[in-house]
């Protein structure tokens, strides 16, 4: 704003108009954690599709469910998915194999180690070859720090090479642009240079022995002049425990690791945390503590049947003593599991925790009608899934839905649907008004858009013109969410309502740095139960 015109004229000036346009957060981004193949541990890698999670975490294994799940996942119709990875190792053991490359100097201790980027038992199918073809070679003072470094791994059932990284003019000085340590870490996918318990990288003085004597356009299938080092020791590891999840003693959370990784990341919707291995559940702690944790992040959890719900009055007696864990309005629970083929067991029929199917059923969903519809019904078809463990009837189905165990039904010509979508607070006595899943999940929608939608409101001027800001911004929201279809009523005031004035937010709170916005909605309830009335007509009666 000009305070004081030094000419005559005509200024002009722009005024702002207080529109900050509130965007809808994503509804269906998954988080899978568990154990993988291959990948970084620890930490939260976002892939967009099953091909993404076979390039960086290996694709199926016998060993780990999350790679089923995520496969389900991709084949119902999911979209972004968020991985975490987890190993667990006995003692003092980190399961990264390691390649050692001879220097050539007077302390035979005086070697270059190179690890694999992540535990487990790829990195064996790691080898590296040294050459001295530099940028100065062949001149009169060629640099006796620097050499190339080309890394290949090679796949262990066709034996053919499968990913070739290759790193030219890389120096042993720590002083050099090109100091090997810093190259690997940033550009390589497959190794690094591994650090003391200083956190100092360990290098030797010297640049390791020419192993190769090809130059470095050679293509990687030339023979070498010598065989390559390859890399040993790498590991798998053992079964997950929760232990690997949630840890007090190893202060997990403040750490984030394990279920506390998921700090990282920005934002997840769906949290699916598949057995620890297929013979063993996760235990109820872990899902109490995942709950939590949902309810802290605006998300909800996927809970699958434990395996020993063997049928309708096991799932039942099982459910209502001792439970599941939790009666979280942010949790719900899918019964029985898939039976589905094994690839890697010669196609044989085998059974598979739900929940990254269910995950996908939702995501797809959400992109065809919204996150206010119910994931259930026949468009809620499970793709991939031939057969259910245990067949439920109509009665059986009941008994459990009004407990708020969703179902997983089989039916002829639509195949094998969700037929359940209620929350772990859908019991009917509980008369929770948390009761639907599309309803609480429509709930978080709205509640992270506004989050972050609102943040510029913080220490601006708390009066009135703040307040029409907010009503303004606020409200179209929700109205373009009213013309979606997401909430019930006619008309605007009928399907939902913002308000911020002096009635919501007092001189005190004024005083106290408070302003306080009160946004209600019409949440759209699924038809669960529908009634077609037929009667005979006696015939007309004549007026």
């Amino acid at each position: 704003m000009q305070t004081g015109p030094t000419y005559p004229g005509v200024h002009i000036e722009e005024i702002p108009s207080g529109v900050r346009t509130i965007t809808g957060v994503a509804t269906s981004i998954t988080a899978f954690i568990g154990r993988a193949l291959r990948g970084p541990v620890n930490e939260p890698t976002t892939i967009n599709s099953f091909a993404d999670y076979e390039r960086l975490f290996g694709g199926l294994w016998e060993k780990s469910t999350m790679s089923y799940a995520v496969r389900d996942f991709y084949l119902n119709g999911g979209s972004q998915a968020i991985i975490v990875r987890l190993v667990c190792f006995s003692g003092a053991a980190t399961g990264i194999a390691r390649i050692i490359l001879a220097t050539g100097g007077a302390d035979p201790n005086d070697e270059l180690w190179v690890d694999a980027a992540n535990p487990g038992s790829w990195g064996t199918n790691l080898s590296v070859k040294v050459n001295y073809q530099t940028k100065d070679y062949g001149t009169g003072n060629p640099d006796q720090n620097l050499f190339n470094l080309v890394v290949s791994e090679v796949d262990p059932e066709s034996k053919k090479v499968r990913t070739v990284e290759s790193f030219l003019n890389v120096s042993v000085d720590s002083n050099s642009a090109r100091y090997l340590p810093k190259v690997l870490e940033e550009r390589s996918q497959l190794v690094c240079v591994p650090k003391d318990s200083a956190g100092k990288y360990i290098m030797p003085n010297m640049r390791p022995v020419d192993t190769d004597g090809a130059t470095p356009a050679s293509p990687p299938s030339s023979p070498p002049a010598s065989p390559p080092a390859l890399a040993v020791g790498g590991d798998d590891g053992v079964e997950l425990t929760q232990k690997q999840f949630i840890n007090p003693t190893e202060a997990s959370q403040n750490n984030k690791t394990g279920l506390y990784t998921l700090e990282k990341a920005d934002l997840f919707n769906l949290l699916c945390i598949p057995p620890f291995s297929p013979t063993q559940d996760i235990t109820s702690d872990l899902i109490t503590a995942s709950a939590k944790y949902c309810e802290d992040r605006r998300a909800m959890l996927i809970v699958d049947a434990p395996a020993n719900w063997t049928s309708k009055e096991r799932a039942k007696n099982a459910f209502t003593s001792p439970g599941v864990g939790t009666d979280s309005k942010n949790a719900a629970v899918f019964f029985p599991r898939l039976k589905q083929r094994n690839p890697l067991h010669e196609n044989q029929m085998e059974e598979f925790a739900p929940c990254g199917a269910v995950a996908g059923v939702f995501a797809r969903i959400d992109a065809q009608r919204g996150v206010w519809k119910a994931p259930a019904g026949q468009e809620a078809s499970l793709v991939g899934v031939p057969q259910l463990s245990v067949p439920l009837t109509d009665d059986e189905n009941g008994e459990l839905n009004q407990l708020g165990i969703n179902c997983l039904r089989a039916f002829a010509v639509y195949g094998r649907l969700i037929w359940g979508s209620r929350t772990l607070q859908g019991a009917d006595r509980l008369a929770s008004e948390w009761k639907y899943i599309s309803v609480r999940r429509t709930a978080l929608f709205i509640e992270e858009s506004l989050y972050r939608g609102t943040q510029w409101v913080v220490f601006e001027p708390n009066d009135e013109p703040l307040w029409a800001q907010i009503r303004l911004n606020a409200g179209a929201f929700m109205h373009n969410l009213f013309r979606q279809s997401a909430f019930q009523g006619k008309t605007p005031g009928e399907a939902y309502l913002v308000k911020c004035d002096k009635e919501t937010t007092t001189q005190n709170d004024i005083n106290q740095g408070i302003v306080n916005v009160l946004v209600g909605f019409a949440p759209l309830k699924p038809a669960e139960f529908v009634f077609i009335k037929i009667q005979q007509l006696a015939g007309q009666i004549e007026a």
